[in-house]
C-alpha cells in the first residue's frame, strides 16, 4: 500500500544567539536532525522519546506550522514541502492537529459551537451544513449538544479535549497529528479519550501520528512505534515486536522504566549514565554513545544509520544491534 505520509531526511534547525562577535559559523539548535519515516493510510504511528527530543517539532514541521530547514514531506504522493499561500490553505483541510493542553488551545471568549464550527466557516461551508455537522461532532465525541453555547472554562479537562478533537475533525481530515493529547489529563480520563480516538479512527478512516512520552499509552493505540533521541530516529517497528524485543539500547532503557501490573518477574531497571546532551552541541558519531553501555570507538566516530534488524521490518540505528538484542534476551 502506498504510504499516506512520507517524511524524508527532515531537519529543523533553529538559530541561537552567540557570545562570539566575529565568527562565520552561526550556532544552531538541531531540534530535528535527519528524520525519515512513512505512515500508511489508516494506521497509527507512535512517536516517543524523552522531553526535548524533537517529537512535537517533527509534528509541527509535517503540518507546515514550522518551515523545515531541509528534507521533504510527501502527502498522498505529492511533495508539500514548499507549499505556501492558497495551496497550503487547501492542504489544511486534510491535515489537522490535536493539541497537548486542552484549555490553552481553546479560545476562552468563544462558545463551543463557535470553536468547533470556525474551521468550517473559514472554508466557506454553508451555515445549515455547519449546524448539522456541529450536532454530529458533539454527539460522536460524547458531548451534550445542549451545552454548545457554553464556554471552555465550564468544562472539565477531559471534556475540553473532546472539544479539541471535535474541532480537529470538523473538516474531515485524512491525517491527524496528536501532540501528547492525553498527557495533561488524569489517568482515568486518559483511557476514555484514547478509546474515543480509536473509535473515531475506525468511523472516519483516520490516520494518526501519535506523539507521546508515555510508552504504555503509545503501545495501546499504535500499530507501529518510532523512537526518537536528540532529534534522530533510533528505532522503528511494529509495536508488539519493538516492545517485546527492542534492538536499540535507548529503547531498552525506556521500556525498562514502564511499570507492569501483575508482572511475575520483576524487570531490571536500566539506569542511563550521564545527562542528555545539548541539541546545540550534540556528540559526534552516534548521539547516544555518551550514555550507552555498549558504546565502542566506532560509536564515537561513525554515525549509525537506520537498517533492518528483523524479518518483521524492525529497524534500528545501532552498530551493535545484534549484541543489544542478545543482552535483552539474557
Amino acid at each position: 500500500m502506498k504510504p499516506l505520509l512520507e517524511v524524508k531526511d527532515l531537519k529543523m534547525h533553529f538559530p541561537v544567539k552567540s557570545d562570539k562577535l566575529f565568527t562565520k559559523e552561526k550556532p544552531v539548535l538541531k531540534a530535528v536532525d535527519g528524520v525519515s519515516f512513512t505512515v500508511r493510510k489508516g494506521e497509527t504511528l507512535g512517536l516517543v522519546g524523552e522531553s526535548g527530543c524533537g517529537k512535537s517539532t517533527t509534528g509541527r514541521a509535517i503540518l507546515k506550522l514550522l518551515e523545515p530547514t531541509a528534507g521533504s514531506i510527501l502527502f498522498n504522493g505529492e511533495d508539500i514541502t514548499n507549499f505556501k499561500g492558497e495551496k497550503l490553505r487547501k492542504l489544511r483541510r486534510q491535515m489537522q492537529l490535536i493539541f497537548q493542553d486542552p484549555y490553552a488551545s481553546l479560545n476562552p471568549r468563544k462558545t463551543i459551537a463557535n470553536i468547533i464550527t470556525e474551521p468550517m466557516k473559514i472554508f466557506g461551508i454553508p451555515k445549515a451544513e455547519r449546524r448539522k455537522k456541529l450536532q454530529q461532532l458533539m454527539d460522536v465525541v460524547g458531548l451534550n449538544a445542549s451545552h454548545k453555547q457554553r464556554y471552555p472554562h465550564e468544562f472539565s479537562g477531559g471534556q475540553r479535549q473532546r472539544i479539541g478533537i471535535a474541532r480537529s475533525l470538523a473538516l474531515e481530515p485524512e491525517l491527524v497529528i496528536c501532540d501528547e493529547p492525553v498527557s495533561a489529563l488524569d489517568v482515568s480520563i486518559q483511557a476514555q479519550v484514547i478509546n474515543l480516538m480509536e473509535d473515531l479512527q475506525k468511523e472516519f478512516d483516520l490516520t494518526y501520528v501519535f506523539i507521546a512520552h508515555d510508552l504504555s499509552v503509545v503501545h495501546h493505540i499504535s500499530d507501529r512505534v518510532a523512537v526518537m533521541y536528540l532529534g534522530e530516529l533510533v528505532e522503528i517497528g511494529e509495536a508488539n515486536e519493538l516492545y517485546q524485543n527492542p534492538k536499540h539500547p535507548y529503547t531498552q532503557a525506556l521500556l525498562s522504566a514502564v511499570p507492569e501490573a501483575g508482572a511475575e518477574q520483576k524487570k531490571e531497571r536500566i539506569i542511563l549514565k550521564g545527562d542528555l546532551p545539548s541539541p546545540q552541541n550534540p556528540p559526534t558519531g552516534c548521539k547516544f554513545h555518551t550514555r550507552c553501555p555498549f558504546a565502542a570507538e566506532i560509536c564515537r566516530m561513525e554515525r549509525p544509520v537506520l537498517k533492518p534488524v528483523s524479518e518483521g521490518g524492525q529497524m534500528a540505528a545501532c552498530h551493535f544491534a545484534k549484541e543489544v538484542a542478545v543482552a535483552e534476551m539474557v
